[in-house]
C-alpha cells in the first residue's frame, strides 16, 4: 500500500507516534488509509450540509475495511461572487483545488481519496487532483438544493427567482414586496442551485464518466439517498484500493467522450467544456475543442431543464436522472462506449434496470430539438473557438445581427444596463475578462439575467471572452478565443462595428473591412497585467486560453498547439 511508507519499518517510528497521537490504533494502522477531501463550506450554500455526508463516508470507509482521515480543500460560491471582483477568483480556484489534494494526498501518502464535492469549479478541481495523482479516488457530490416556491410560482430556482427578479423589479415588472419574496424563496435548503448550471452538470457528467456511483448526481442534498451513496462510496473506495483501480482506469479517451455527448444531449453549462478539457490534460486523454465540433453535429438534445425551461433537477431526477439519459443515448449503436466505472460494473450494466420517462427526457427519434445543447462557433472574431449554449436560445434568434456596444469590464457594461443605454439590436461586448486579461474568465451572469430580465433577451446579444454561469440563457457566445488580452481580434471592436452570429452555420463575425482592422491594429496595445501580486498575478502569467481549458500551462501534458492567434 501507499500508507506503507509512513507506517512500516524501524525508520518509521516517530511516523507511527503521530498517527496514534490523533487515535489512530495499532489494528488501524494496517488499513488503507483513505482520505475525505472535504469541501464543506459554511459560506457556500451547495457545500452547507456536507458534515453530515462526511460521517456517510467515514463510516462507509471503517464498514469497508480502511482508516479514513478528513482534510478540508476550498470552496467559492459562483453565485455569492459573482457580479464583482470576487469572480476573477472562481476560475482559478479550480487549479488551486487540484493542487491542495495534490499536496495534501501526496504528502500523506494516502491510499485512496472520497472527494466530496458540489459546486461549479470543485468538482473538475477534484476530478483534475484524481486524475494527476491516480490513485483510487471516487467522487461523491452532494447534490441538488430543493426547488423553491413563492406566491403559486412552481418550480422557482435561483437564477428566475433573483438575478433575472432584479431586471423585473428595475423595469417595474413585479414589486419590492414581490422581489423580496422571491429572495427569501428562491432557495429554500442547502445542495447546488436547482438548475442545470455548472455544477449540476458538472455532477451528472461525473456519473457518466464512471466516476460516481449510480444516483449521484441527481439525489438530493437533503435526502436519505445521498446518505446512502455516501456510505456506500466509503465502502467502494477500500474496494478500489485493494482492486488498484484508478482513475485514468475510468477517465480514459471513450468516458470522456460519452461526458461530451451527455452534455450535448442534456444542454449542460459551457463551462463544462472548459473543465472538461482541463481534465483530459490531467488525464493525458487526446480531447479537444474538434471533439465537440464533431459532435455536436451528432447529437440533438433529448431533455430542456432549467435556465432554458421551467423544469429541475428534481424533475430530472423523477424522469430517471443520469441513468435514463445513457439508457436513452444508447439506443443508438455507437454514440456511446461501454466503459468501466467505480461501481465495478461497465456503464451499461448500471443502467439496464433504469426506468426512462420519455415525456420527460426525449428519445433521439423524437428530441426536443435536433440542436445540441452547446455549440462551438468559428469566425474571424473567434479563430480559436467560442461557445454559445445552444439549449437557452430561442431558434428566431439563431440568426443575429447588430451593433457593438464594446465595454472592457463587467461592471461597465452593467452600468450601460441598468442606465437604460442597450437597446434592441444592440450586440454588448464585454472584453478583458478571459483568463489572462481578467485574469480569471469571470462569469457573466449578472449582466445576460439583467438583459432577459428587462424583456430583451431575444432582442440582444452578448459576446465576451469571459464566460458565462450555466444559468445563463439568451444569445451569449461566450471564451472567445483569442482574448483581447493575448490580441484577439476582440480586443479590435469598436462601439457601432457590424457583428453577425449564425448558430445553424456555427458562425461569428465581426464585419469590418481587413483594411481598416490593419489600421486599427497598428495602433492597437491589449491591456494586461490588470492585477500586478497574489495569486491572481500568478494565475495570469501561467494561464492557457480557453479553448485549453484555461488549464495552468506547467501542467499540460498532451502535445496540443497553444495558439493566441494575436493580431
Amino acid at each position: 500500500m501507499n500508507s506503507d511508507r509512513i507506517k512500516k519499518g524501524i525508520d518509521r517510528v516517530p511516523h507511527r507516534a503521530l498517527l496514534y497521537s490523533v487515535g489512530v490504533t495499532k489494528e488501524q494502522l494496517k488499513k488503507p488509509f483513505i482520505g475525505i477531501a472535504s469541501s464543506f463550506s459554511d459560506l457556500v450554500p451547495g457545500h452547507a450540509g456536507m458534515r453530515d455526508l462526511e460521517r456517510s463516508i467515514e463510516k462507509g470507509i471503517h464498514t469497508g475495511g480502511g482508516q479514513a482521515f478528513i482534510f478540508g480543500v476550498p470552496a467559492v460560491c459562483d453565485g455569492i461572487a459573482m457580479g464583482h471582483e470576487g469572480m476573477k477568483f472562481s476560475l482559478p480556484s479550480r487549479d488551486l483545488i487540484a493542487d491542495s489534494i495534490e499536496a495534501v494526498a501526496s504528502a500523506h501518502a494516502l491510499d485512496g481519496l472520497v472527494l466530496l464535492t458540489n459546486c461549479d469549479k470543485i468538482t473538475p478541481g477534484m476530478l483534475m487532483a484524481a486524475a494527476r495523482l491516480n490513485i483510487p479516488s471516487i467522487i461523491v457530490t452532494a447534490g441538488p438544493m430543493q426547488d423553491g416556491y413563492c406566491e403559486g410560482i412552481e418550480s422557482l430556482t435561483m437564477v428566475r427567482g433573483t438575478f433575472e427578479a432584479i431586471g423585473q423589479y428595475k423595469t417595474g415588472q413585479i414589486t419590492a414586496e414581490q422581489l423580496e419574496n422571491l429572495e427569501i424563496n428562491a432557495c429554500p435548503s442547502c445542495g447546488s442551485c436547482q438548475g442545470l448550471y455548472t455544477a449540476n452538470t458538472m455532477a451528472c457528467l461525473s456519473e457518466v464518466m464512471g466516476m460516481s456511483l449510480t444516483g449521484c448526481a441527481n439525489a438530493s442534498a437533503v435526502s436519505a439517498k445521498k446518505r446512502r451513496i455516501a456510505f456506500d462510496s466509503g465502502v467502494k473506495i477500500v474496494e478500489l484500493v485493494n482492486d488498484n483501480k484508478c482513475p485514468k482506469d475510468f477517465i480514459t479517451k471513450d468516458s470522456m467522450r460519452n461526458a461530451i455527448v451527455a452534455d450535448l444531449a442534456l444542454g449542460g453549462s459551457t463551462n463544462s467544456i472548459l473543465h472538461l478539457l482541463a481534465i483530459a490534460n490531467e488525464a493525458e486523454v487526446d480531447i479537444s475543442l474538434k471533439d465537440f465540433e464533431e459532435l455536436s453535429f451528432e447529437v440533438p438534445q433529448i431533455i430542456k431543464l432549467d435556465p432554458s425551461s421551467t423544469l429541475t433537477m428534481t424533475d430530472f431526477g423523477k424522469a430517471g436522472g443520469v441513468s435514463a439519459t445513457i439508457k436513452t443515448l444508447m439506443s443508438r449503436k455507437g454514440l456511446l462506449k461501454d466503459t468501466q466505472c467505480v461501481s465495478g460494473g461497465s456503464l451499461f450494466e448500471t443502467v439496464e434496470d433504469a426506468w426512462v420517462n420519455s415525456d420527460l427526457i426525449h428519445t433521439l427519434e423524437n428530441p426536443i430539438t435536433s440542436n445540441p445543447g452547446l455549440a462551438v462557433l468559428h469566425g474571424n472574431l473567434a479563430p480559436d473557438g467560442a461557445l454559445v449554449k445552444v439549449s437557452g436560445i430561442a431558434e428566431e434568434c439563431f440568426k443575429f445581427e447588430g451593433n457593438a456596444k464594446v465595454f472592457n469590464s463587467e461592471e461597465d457594461a452593467m452600468d450601460a444596463i441598468n442606465n437604460d443605454e442597450i437597446k434592441s439590436k444592440d450586440v454588448v461586448v464585454i472584453r478583458y475578462e478571459g483568463p489572462k486579461g481578467g485574469p480569471g474568465m469571470r462569469e457573466m451572469l449578472a449582466p445576460t439575467s439583467a438583459i432577459v430580465g428587462r424583456g430583451l433577451g431575444k432582442e440582444v446579444a452578448l459576446i465576451t471572452d469571459g464566460r458565462f454561469s450555466g444559468g445563463t440563457r439568451g444569445l451569449c457566445v461566450g471564451h472567445v478565443c483569442p482574448e483581447a488580452a493575448a490580441g484577439g481580434l476582440i480586443g479590435l471592436i469598436e462601439d457601432g462595428d457590424k457583428l453577425t452570429i449564425d448558430i445553424r452555420e456555427r458562425e461569428i463575425s465581426l464585419m469590418v473591412s481587413e483594411e481598416e482592422l490593419n489600421t486599427r491594429k497598428s495602433s492597437f496595445t491589449p491591456i494586461t497585467e490588470k492585477i500586478q501580486k497574489g495569486y491572481l498575478a500568478r494565475y495570469a502569467q501561467t494561464v492557457l486560453p480557453a479553448n485549453l481549458g484555461a488549464a495552468n500551462s506547467t501542467r499540460v501534458k498532451v502535445n496540443k498547439e497553444v495558439s493566441y492567434a494575436a493580431v
